[in-house]
């Protein structure tokens, strides 16, 4: 797809390219490895019970930080339950899917940034910024 950027844009030309890269994204290798490995997590009995789990040792870990119990234990706890999650092939497939999707998006966030004056992906998606 080739995008005049020369020519003075309406509102609704705006818009118009907006849907279009949204649309270019979705056909992205990318995006579509990534919606493929997500899936495989979704489908993967084991990952969903590891998923669950540590879900619930999450939970337990927030609860007793906000209430001023956690001990070392209990943060030890989180991290063996992301680590035995992240050890699944399925996850680790879809966690690097998901970073090749993120950088990608940051290519792409950089080149819209480049003739504004703000990051574009980060202003975007934020208020109040100092």
């Amino acid at each position: 797809m080739s995008i005049d950027t020369e020519t003075p844009t309406t509102d609704g030309d705006a818009d118009r390219l907006a849907r279009e890269l949204g649309d270019a994204i979705i056909d992205l290798p990318e995006y579509q490895a990534y919606l493929d490995a997500k899936a495989a997590v979704e489908a993967d009995q084991q990952a969903q019970e590891r998923i669950e789990e540590f879900e619930q040792v999450r939970e337990e870990y927030l609860v007793a930080r906000q209430t001023n119990q956690a001990a070392d234990s209990d943060k030890q706890a989180l991290t063996d339950a992301k680590r035995r999650l992240h050890a699944l092939p399925v996850m680790k497939t879809y966690l690097r899917k998901q970073a090749a999707l993120e950088n990608r998006l940051q290519e792409l966030d950089d080149l819209i940034s480049q003739p504004l004056a703000v990051d574009f992906g980060e202003q975007a998606g934020s208020c109040c910024q100092d």
